[in-house]
């Protein structure tokens, strides 16, 4: 977890906990108002802090992915840098049988 979204959630916990107690020691209307006022505000801060977990997930699923793009990109060029030495090596290694073949024909003679 990014330490700036903990730190959000953290807060935001906190805040409600604070919210709660301040608001339970100077409330004006009877305890059921209260209570469900209460009750309202938990799950709007519940709401909250589920919506930044998603926001989180799918931050850390859109680096994955790019990771992974970056990964295969970069496995898929070395493949092709690989391929095309080994063919320079194999028209390397051809040129110098031809030159050998050559060689030996004249000796053969």
């Amino acid at each position: 977890m990014s330490n700036n979204t903990g730190n959000t959630i953290i807060a935001l916990i906190t805040g409600t906990i604070v919210g709660v107690g301040v608001g339970m020691l100077f409330a004006p209307d009877k305890g059921s108002k209260t209570r469900k006022k209460l009750q309202e505000g938990i799950e709007d801060t519940k709401d909250e802090a589920v919506e930044k977990y998603n926001e989180l997930i799918d931050l850390v699923k859109g680096k994955a992915s790019q990771a992974k793009a970056d990964l295969n990109e970069s496995v898929d060029e070395l493949i092709s840098s690989g391929s095309y030495k080994a063919e320079e090596v194999i028209e390397m290694m051809e040129k110098k049988l031809a030159a050998l073949k050559k060689e030996n024909a004249k000796l053969q003679k």
